[in-house]
This record gives C-alpha cells, sequence and structure tokens, in this order.
C-alpha cells in the first residue's frame, strides 16, 4: 500500500511565501515522477509542477520564477516553495507519485489528499 501525503497549506498574505510538503510512504520501490497540481473553484485541475527521479524539472507558464520543486529520493519527499504569492494561487494544491512498488514493476499513479493554499489580504 502507498500514502501519499501533502502538507503546509494555509493562509498567506499576497507576496508572501509557502512551503508544501509531499511524503510518500508505503510498498515503495521507487519513485520516477513527482508533481503538483492544483485546482481552483470552478476550474479544471492542473499541473503546477513536475520533477523526475534526476532532478528535471518543468513548471507552468503561471509560476515561473516563482515556484521551486524539489524533492529528496531518500525520503520520498518532494517539496514546493512558493514565493511572491498572488490571489490567483489560490487552490487546493495535490501532489502526485508514480510509483513502482518492486524491481521491474509497473508504474502507478497516488494521490496526495489536497491541501489548502488560500492568499488573501
Amino acid at each position: 500500500q502507498v500514502q501519499l501525503v501533502d502538507s503546509g497549506g494555509g493562509l498567506v498574505q499576497p507576496g508572501g511565501s509557502l512551503r508544501l510538503s509531499c511524503a510518500a510512504s508505503g510498498s515503495i520501490f521507487s519513485i520516477e515522477g513527482m508533481y503538483w497540481y492544483r485546482q481552483a473553484p470552478g476550474k479544471e485541475r492542473e499541473l503546477v509542477a513536475g520533477i523526475s527521479s534526476g532532478g528535471s524539472t518543468n513548471y507552468a507558464d503561471s509560476v515561473k520564477g516563482r515556484f521551486t520543486i524539489s524533492r529528496a529520493n531518500a525520503k520520498n519527499t518532494m517539496y514546493l516553495q512558493m514565493n511572491s504569492l498572488k490571489p490567483e494561487d489560490t487552490a487546493v494544491y495535490y501532489c502526485k507519485a508514480e510509483v513502482q512498488r518492486s524491481s521491474r514493476g509497473p508504474y502507478f499513479s497516488h494521490w496526495g489528499q489536497g491541501t489548502q493554499v488560500t492568499v488573501s489580504s
């Protein structure tokens, strides 16, 4: 069984910073991609940032230069450092991981429960 727990959300003023964490645990042999998604009310869930096991990253245009994704592979943990936050960043943020449970086994996507980020004065 694999569990992803995302955390670190909260209320922050515009221009402020927040760091989200996503910790994977359970029957994990390896993790390839790890991703942050977000979903605001009335909008589709969108990919915010992703990072591979080798550290390659990609970002949505809306967050480039403000957000930084990283991971600590030994801990099966991923982070999203969010700076210069804007009201438009308000959403529930979800982590996702592509998890391999055993050597040469398939990869499955697993999702965290989501953490609320609210940017408001």
